[in-house]
């Protein structure tokens, strides 16, 4: 069984058991969330499409950590005047695996 889920303006495919990185949600380890912004859901071959969404169909995970990223460099550079900019980044995420889709 597989569904399409939406979270932090992003759209995700996921199964049961798979693990994935979505916005930092500040929760902690071993934490249950329900996921109700399902677009579509597969069960077997019988696909289900939500208008935008597919009622009464809920996706559960369970927090495994949080963390940061990889630091991101955002260099700037002006030619010939002498002038540049530089700037690093990192993303906070919260990492969970799918627990049951319904």
């Amino acid at each position: 069984m597989t569904a399409i889920i939406k979270h932090g303006g992003k759209q995700y495919k996921v199964s049961e058991g798979d693990i994935l990185c979505l916005d930092h949600m500040g929760l902690e380890p071993k934490a249950k969330i329900e996921i109700k912004e399902v677009l579509a859901v597969d069960n077997d071959g019988e696909l289900k499409i939500g208008t935008p969404y597919v009622d009464g169909a809920v996706v559960e995970a369970e927090v495994i950590n949080e963390g940061r990223e990889r630091k991101v460099i955002i260099y700037k550079k002006r030619r010939r005047k002498d002038s540049k900019l530089k700037r690093g980044f990192r993303r906070d995420f919260t990492r969970v695996r799918i627990t049951k889709i319904a």
